[in-house]
């Protein structure tokens, strides 16, 4: 019965230190988006994400930025791609 009760409190602890590093490096991405889309002068959403209008697609969409203030989505090889990122550095991305 000590083997079921130390695998159980095992489990408990293996299971509570996961979760708290999964919510340590989502407030850690959440951070770092909020700075990113701060800086870059733009609307955020609840979990810091910058609120772009994507040229490409045409559609509203909350993104992670990079440190080079390049939304997640970006496709180096786009024209449009290209263009958001032009027009996030220039301050006039359109955002919702």
């Amino acid at each position: 019965m000590a083997d079921s009760d130390d695998d159980r409190i095992a489990r408990f602890i293996s299971n509570t230190l996961r979760s708290a590093g999964q919510q340590l490096s989502e407030a850690k991405r959440a951070y770092s988006d909020g700075k990113r889309a701060a800086l870059a002068g733009l609307p955020r959403d609840e979990d810091g994400r910058a609120r772009i209008v994507c040229r490409r697609h045409a559609d509203r969409r909350a993104v992670s930025l990079d440190p080079q203030a390049r939304p997640d989505c970006f496709d180096a090889d786009h024209p449009d791609c290209q263009g958001c990122v032009e027009d996030i550095r220039d301050g006039a991305v359109e955002t919702w």
